[in-house]
Formats: structure tokens, sequence, C-alpha cells
């Protein structure tokens, strides 16, 4: 290994890995290094095709003197888990989405890495997309006046299979739910980051169309936020066919609508479209249209602000944000009434 460049092993093996991978491999400031997992012929496969170390103990694995960060692409509900123990053995942590699986879990995996001086960054890739960045500069530069209604979708579909095939997905101990802290939590993200902290939420969660799960398939909230805007969102995994995500919205000079990766902005009567974008990603199979390229672009990110002992854009704290209006989303659900998102929420995550 080249010694001006850091170290990533990735833990876990299972299908967003490779995007995980292939995002690593096209950096210039970093190589990927390492594997673990305890499956063995994942590992092997895995191993081989990026030439890694593999290894089936995470405690070993942590000890391989090539290693400065660990990316945890394991299940939601052993993030914290993982992210401890890296933490302790002085690197720096990446974890895919969500963080963890609770506001409780999550918090203590930000406090491990900060009581040990290590970077923690959690993936929210959609941030990077093209058009989403151009949304957010025209938002905030006022084109389309204030903001006093959203709206967002997230309906896909999974197949009774996705679930199944998993033994995690779907869980409430692993998942930590189903098309909301799974699916949707990417638009849920954007949603805090354009418009700013919500204040609360009313939701209805469901289990429509697939058996044998924990969790929801079907939600529908709505949403205050503290700017005065008001919203819905709908989640699904059950949609056919699936549809592409979309969030509008509404200010008082025009209205911005994100329709899978395109962007459309309408004011004055005018509309126009930006630029183009492939099909909609992950619509109906998590993977189907999904490249390395937004991943690539956050790890960018989060690769100079280890470098330059800066917080990374999205960081421990910044990702409770969004599983904070998951929380607020299911107490609602399950309480029947709203829920203060600041009710939820430690201090140290919303200011």
């Amino acid at each position: 290994m080249d010694s001006t460049k850091l170290g990533i092993g990735i833990v876990g093996c299972g299908n967003i890995s490779d995007i995980h991978a292939d995002a690593i491999s096209a950096m210039e400031s970093c190589d990927l290094v390492a594997a673990c997992t305890r499956n063995i012929e994942r590992l092997n496969s895995f191993s081989s095709k990026y030439s890694v170390t593999p290894y089936q103990s995470y405690d070993e694995f942590l000890t391989d003197p090539n290693l400065d960060i660990v990316t945890i692409c394991t299940p939601s509900g052993t993030h914290f888990d993982y992210g401890k123990k890296a933490a302790q053995a002085g690197k720096h942590v990446i974890v895919e989405k969500p963080i963890e699986i609770t506001l409780e879990r999550g918090l203590m995996l930000v406090e491990a890495c900060r009581k040990k001086n290590v970077k923690l960054a959690v993936i929210y890739q959609n941030r990077f997309i093209d058009n989403v960045v151009k949304m957010k500069k025209i938002l905030d530069k006022g084109i389309i006046g204030n903001v006093f209604m959203a709206s967002a979708s997230v309906k896909w579909y999974r197949d009774q299979h996705y679930y199944n095939e998993s033994g995690w997905r779907g869980t409430l101990k692993l998942d930590g739910g189903g098309a909301v802290i799974n699916q949707s939590i990417h638009t849920i993200d954007l949603l805090q980051w354009m418009l700013g902290d919500m204040e609360s939420i009313y939701a209805y969660t469901v289990n429509s169309t697939h058996d044998g799960i924990e969790a929801e398939d079907n939600a529908v909230a709505a949403m205050k936020f503290k700017n005065g805007s008001i919203g819905v969102f709908q989640a699904s995994t059950s949609i056919l066919p699936a549809q592409e995500r979309t969030i509008e919205l509404n200010g008082t000079k025009g209205t911005l609508l994100l329709r899978g990766d395109k962007l459309f902005l309408k004011e004055d009567n005018e509309k126009v479209e930006s630029l183009e974008s492939p099909k909609p990603v992950g619509a109906s199979d998590p993977l189907d249209g999904l490249d390395y390229e937004n991943h690539l672009k956050q790890y960018k990110q989060i690769i100079h602000s280890i470098l330059a002992d800066t917080e990374p854009v999205v960081s421990g704290e910044e990702s409770l944000k969004s599983l904070a209006v998951v929380e607020a989303i299911y107490q609602s659900a399950k309480k029947r009434k709203p829920v203060s998102i600041d009710s939820i929420s430690p201090k140290s995550i919303i200011t």
C-alpha cells in the first residue's frame, strides 16, 4: 500500500458493499485494503474481486496495519456495535445509512467517535446528485420565494423474496422498520436539509402486501416545519408499477419539482427542465440503475474532511436529524397522535 494514502476496509459484504468498493477504488487519495464478513463465500468472492485482505474476525480486521477507516455495510441495527469497536481502535468510521435504528443508539455512536476523536460520516449520497445540489441552490437563492408547502413520495416496489432472502430486512431488531427507515430515509434527509428542521409529524403506517415481516410496507404522514411550511409524505414498497421518487416544493414565486433525478422549475408559467437523468434508481430493485458516482462524490468530501480535520457534510450528528423524523413517524403511528420532533431529539442533535 502507498503510505501516503488512507486505507479503507469494509465490514459487511452484502449488496451495497460493491457500490462502496467501486467508489473507493476510483479514488486517488485512498486504497481499499481489507474486507470482513462471517460469510466465507461472500468474503472469498469480494476479496478476490477487489484484491483485498479477507477477515472473518472483526477484531483481527481492526488490527490490519494498513487500516485507517472502517466502512460499515452491515444490517442497520448493528452499526453502533461495529462503529464503537472501530472508534476504540482509532479508526475513522463511515456508515451506510441510516446511522442506526434508534436515536439512542445513533447518539451513542456519535459520542463513541467523539470520545476517541475520530471522524464519523453517514452515507446520504442523494445530497450529491447534480440536480439535488442545483435544487438546493435555487431554493437558497430565493428564486421560488418562501416555501409554504411540500410533498414527497417514495412509491417503490420490493417483492416478497427481497424480505425473505435477507433474514434482516423488515425486522424491527435489525432494520428498525420498513419502507420508511430503509427506502425513504434518503428523501426525508433531503426534505429536512432543504427546508430545515421539522416541528411535528402525524403519521399512519400499515403492512399491506408483504407476509411475515414485522415492519410497515406503507406509510403516510402530515408534516409541519419550523419555518412554517406544511407538507405530506408517502412511503411504500408495494407500488406496481414502481414510481420515481418525487419532491415538490411550492413557494410564493414558483415551484421546484424533483422527479427521479430530473429537476423542473416553474415560475411565471415557464417550465425549465435541467440536466437529463438516467432511468429511476432503485424503484423496483435496490440495485437497478445504481452506480457509484454519487457515493464517490460523498467519499471525496469525507476523505477531504479527514485530511483537513473538518466535519463531514453528513456527520453523525447531521444524520440523526432524519432519523429523528423517522422515529417521530413510527411513534405517531403507534400513538395515533401528532409527535413533536423536539420532544424525542436530544438537544445536541438539533442545534
